[in-house]
């Protein structure tokens, strides 16, 4: 119902039904990690669960706010909860950067020669602790040591996440101006970026397992390497997912120069997707 000056809504299914399926997806990501493909279909059901509570979730929010159920202070209510929620994001992230700074910056110079003469040195002289790190303390050191250049196939990426910015800023003006077609054209030029980057980054991924000997195992480099770009990746398929979805209600004229929330709120998810790749590019890629 809509009274006073703040929308209070019905009472919702959707909250209990998404912690379901999240619980359920854990539980079968958990056991396949544990015992291999047995727990696949309570992932795949949890996953699918997922997707559909948030389809049916957000159809009722675009729903009621076609509706002219919402006003000011629930606009207000939104941008506050889109804001803290790429707060959490931003420390989720920092959490990882935190852990390859530790690693590289304190734990493998005390390995290596700083600490007690050089723990990983007297238990295996043959270790070297330098960066990157590709072999866990006394494995064979014969595997190779090399990983690929960021100024190949990680630098195409940056140049098309920056791209994709700059494409999705364009939309975000001429839908503000009241250019619906400018607004279609460059909205559909930053979805097909955030395919492209996709693409590519899985392109990466075969080289790294297939010709450099970089996977979850391959020591510490290996498994930091995988978790920042790899839920980095996940981001972009999630931001690319949102903005489609923008997209589509573009063309079915969901949004006015005055009242758009629903797209400014994937385009500050999308930069903050950028500007977390341009980190990982530097830290991860570069030095």
């Amino acid at each position: 119902m809509s009274g006073g000056s703040y929308y209070v809504p019905e009472s919702s299914k959707w909250p209990i039904l998404a912690s379901l399926a999240l619980g359920a997806m854990m539980i079968g990501t958990g056991t396949v990690l544990v015992y291999g493909t047995a727990g696949m279909p309570v992932m795949a059901l949890g996953l699918v669960g997922v997707l559909a509570v948030m389809a049916l979730w957000f159809h009722d929010v675009v729903r009621e706010s076609r509706g002219g159920l919402y006003d000011a202070q629930m606009d207000r209510s939104f941008r506050w909860g889109m804001g803290w929620f790429i707060f959490s994001e931003v420390m989720f992230f920092a959490a990882f950067f935190g852990a390859l700074f530790y690693v590289r910056t304190f734990a493998l110079p005390w390995l290596d020669g700083e600490g007690a003469k050089g723990v990983a040195a007297l238990l295996w002289p043959e270790f070297t602790a330098s960066w990157p790190l590709l072999d866990p303390p006394g494995a064979s050191i014969e595997g190779p040591r090399e990983t690929f250049s960021p100024w190949h196939l990680p630098l195409v990426n940056t140049l098309i996440l920056v791209s994709s910015s700059i494409t999705l800023t364009i939309a975000h003006e001429g839908l503000k101006e009241g250019f619906r077609n400018s607004a279609r054209f460059w909205l559909a030029a930053t979805v097909l970026l955030g395919l492209c980057f996709i693409t590519i980054q899985g392109v990466e991924y075969y080289e790294a397992y297939a010709h450099y000997g970089i996977t979850l195992q391959a020591g510490i480099y290996g498994a930091t390497f995988f978790l920042l770009t790899g839920f980095h990746g996940l981001h972009v398929i999630i931001g690319t997912i949102i903005l489609a979805v923008m997209l589509c209600r573009v063309f079915r004229g969901h949004f006015t120069p005055d009242d758009h929330f629903g797209f400014e709120a994937a385009a500050w998810y999308w930069h903050f997707v950028d500007v977390v790749w341009i980190g990982l590019f530097i830290f991860v890629y570069v030095f």
